[in-house]
């Protein structure tokens, strides 16, 4: 009769992992997520980088509405002080700031 290692149970080869798979590394004694079956294609190049004009269009609207404000206060704009300059002042610095998170 054979003897068994480590008190296998009969008829189990002894392996840890099945036949034809990977080992799966742990961090901190967890074990990694379950590799995915689907294929995610890479990004192309031309879709992680911007155009050349945006970080100018970002700068423009961000400078335009600081501006605008400041003149609004200053009493440089014709009609001012009035809120809709501060209005699109504000308009302008957020959407200078919102473009700025999509720059790559």
């Amino acid at each position: 009769m054979k003897s068994r290692r480590n008190n296998q149970a009969p008829g189990s080869s002894g392996r840890a992992q099945k036949k034809g798979t990977a080992p799966r590394s742990t961090t901190a004694g967890r074990s990694a997520p379950p590799l995915s079956k689907r294929y995610t294609p890479p990004i192309p190049k031309e879709e992680k980088r911007s155009p050349v004009w945006y970080p100018w269009m970002i700068l423009s609207f961000l400078g335009l509405g600081i501006l605008a404000i400041i003149g609004n206060y200053s009493s440089l704009l014709p009609a001012a002080p009035s809120n809709w300059y501060t209005v699109g002042g504000i308009v302008s610095v957020l959407f200078g700031a919102l473009a700025a998170t999509n720059y790559r």
